[in-house]
């Protein structure tokens, strides 16, 4: 019960992370590496506030904001200077690293004893434990997600869908796809460093590092939901995500717990999780395959 528990409170603060993955990739069909700069850039700022005397909740709002310029940056080289996207992001990604690191002034900050945001709202519901903090996650996760959901039905949102699947019907109706690039990646990155800030709250520390592989756990957690449940709408795709991202942190999270069977350590999280990634990529090509024998 206990591993549970931990699997959909990390699933849910990690799924801010992966929605805002999901607005970059699926949405925008944009490949943007940014997001392992801009998680541990959203951590940063909100550690460097909350260790200045920062309000938690202030602190993470002001981390959202930082994430959201990083991804406008990104947005700014892909379309105004014209250079390829993947190139974009991977600089904005190295750029942001010896950003982080000035922010911080140094590799790692504990947190262990500040304020956070989510045991402050633990204990302002009066909500015990050990599905109080589940339940605090869950709002943020799902009303985030209703958020997005309402925005990607106005007009706005529904053009910045549409540039993803074509931007040149987009140009013909007088909207500017290099626009809608522009604030996608700021929504988008505004999510993903709004995940570091709670996560660097959750964990107790903030670590410049603590981005690498960000955009793998993103696209596995989109893949995984997406393999589960086909979701044919943005209400079913963003819950889908949501719940793929429970279903890879509980992944993650029995791997390392049982792995030392299979001879695996804590030092194996990255193989455990390009393996996670694997299945996940790899389950629809076999299941494709499986049928076609049947048949």
């Amino acid at each position: 019960m206990t591993l549970f528990v931990h699997a959909v409170e990390q699933g849910l603060i990690y799924g801010l992370m992966a929605l805002g993955v999901y607005i970059s990739f699926r949405v925008l069909a944009f490949p943007d590496l940014s997001v392992d700069g801009t998680f541990p850039l959203g951590a940063a700022v909100a550690a460097a506030l909350i260790i200045g005397g920062w309000d938690p909740f202030l602190a993470s709002l002001v981390a959202l904001g930082a994430g959201a310029a990083a991804g406008a940056f990104t947005g700014i080289l892909a379309t105004k200077f014209r250079i390829q996207g993947l190139l974009a992001g991977v600089l904005t990604m190295i750029m942001l690293y010896s950003l982080n690191l000035r922010i911080m002034g140094r590799p790692n900050l504990p947190l262990l004893g500040r304020p956070s945001a989510l045991t402050a709202t633990v204990q302002a519901l009066h909500l015990t434990p050990p599905w109080g903090l589940v339940l605090v996650a869950a709002i943020l996760a799902f009303g985030f997600k209703i958020l997005l959901d309402l925005f990607f039905h106005t007009e706005l949102g529904t053009a910045m869908r549409a540039t993803g699947d074509n931007p040149d019907m987009v140009r013909a109706f007088g909207v500017n796809p290099e626009t809608m690039v522009i604030l996608g990646l700021a929504l988008s990155n505004g999510l993903v460093a709004l995940s570091g800030a709670l996560v660097a709250q959750y964990s107790g520390f903030a670590d410049v590092g603590m981005g690498v592989g960000t955009i793998v756990a993103g696209l596995a957690s989109v893949i995984i939901g997406e393999m589960l449940f086909r979701p044919r709408t943005v209400i079913w795709a963003t819950a889908a995500t949501l719940i793929g991202s429970c279903l890879y942190r509980g992944a993650i999270l029995v791997a390392l717990r049982y792995g030392g069977a299979l001879g695996f350590t804590a030092s194996d999280l990255k193989l455990l999780t390009a393996l996670v990634v694997l299945g996940a990529l790899m389950a629809p090509a076999i299941r494709a395959r499986l049928k076609g024998e049947e048949a």
